[in-house]
């Protein structure tokens, strides 16, 4: 039994004759006969019977009817999904997010596929790049951007941008030249990201460069959010580390100082995929317009050379 038999009987059974069905359909009469002639072959029974004015169906035919319209329903149902998601006419695109995404533009990545895409439903969820990258992994996202280093076991890492990592602090003191992870070590800290702790990728860097160095990290508050040890540092009890793209945010609070590192820090941000995945075309579109949102407002230094292309 084929779709192709099905229409062609639920096209006779429609119009009450071999012809009708075929002008319908597309094809030839001999064609839809020989259809419907092998589906009844096939179950040795006859599906309809000749009357004086035209076809009538068989018991076995009224049988076969709502089966043969919901196959071809079905069918027809997943031929539509299949091609807006192809045609971005449709479907749904996931992708996940780095949390401090809007401090490198990405709000606009919303807004800007909104615009271009109406027509297919947008999800994004934005988590620690730890999360992300395990989201990844596991399959239940299909891809996103985060911020090295992560544990990359079966996933294809892009690297895109990179935004150096800055020593913050209200006193100017603290920062009036580059710091070391000895200096790092004899200041107080507060550091975001709470929930991931030496899991998070800034915080990762920092903990091995401590290791290297010989020290101990004094972390005196652990907060969730980058806007929150801000406000702790503004206050004077405590330092913190933040990334360049936040310095030149807006939000940044005003009366802070920043200086480098003695060997300088940086958060690269970069696209991962599973290796063995196909993107679909909604969700490799957004991680397009996410990539070229990315490198319009970063500054030449800090493009990865030879970025890829998805």
């Amino acid at each position: 039994m084929t779709l192709n038999q099905l229409r062609a009987f639920l096209a006779v059974h429609r119009l009450g004759s071999f012809s009708a069905a075929a002008v319908e359909l597309g094809m030839t009469q001999p064609s839809i006969s020989e259809l419907v002639r092998r589906l009844e072959d096939e179950y040795r029974l006859k599906l309809f019977v000749r009357g004086s004015r035209r076809l009538g169906t068989t018991p076995a035919g009224q049988d076969l009817l709502p089966l043969a319209e919901q196959a071809v329903q079905a069918a027809d149902q997943a031929d539509r999904t299949l091609r807006s998601v192809s045609s971005l006419t449709g479907g749904v695109a996931i992708f996940g997010l780095l949390r401090n995404a809007n401090y490198y533009f990405l709000s606009q990545l919303v807004e800007t596929f909104h615009v271009r895409h109406p027509d297919v439903r947008l999800r994004i969820i934005g988590l620690n790049s730890v999360e992300v990258a395990e989201a990844v992994s596991s399959g239940d996202l299909e891809a996103g951007l985060v911020v090295l280093p992560i544990d990359t076991e079966g996933l294809r890492v892009t690297p895109l941008i990179r935004s150096e990592v800055l020593f913050t602090s209200a006193n100017p003191a603290r920062v009036a030249r580059p710091v070391t992870m000895k200096d790092v070590a004899a200041s107080p800290l507060v550091l975001y990201d709470a929930h991931y702790g030496w899991r998070d990728p800034t915080r990762r860097q920092l903990w091995e460069r401590a290791q290297l160095a010989g020290v101990d990290l004094d972390v005196s508050v652990e907060v969730e959010h980058v806007e929150s040890a801000l406000g702790v540092v503004a206050l004077g009890s405590a330092d913190t580390v933040v990334s360049k793209a936040i310095v030149q945010s807006g939000n940044f609070p005003s009366g802070l100082f920043t200086a480098r590192f003695a060997e300088p820090l940086y958060d690269t941000i970069a696209l991962v995929r599973r290796h063995d995945a196909v993107l679909s075309p909604a969700t490799r579109e957004i991680a397009r317009v996410a990539r070229a949102i990315l490198l319009e407002h970063a500054d030449p230094d800090d493009v990865v050379r030879d970025v890829a292309e998805l």
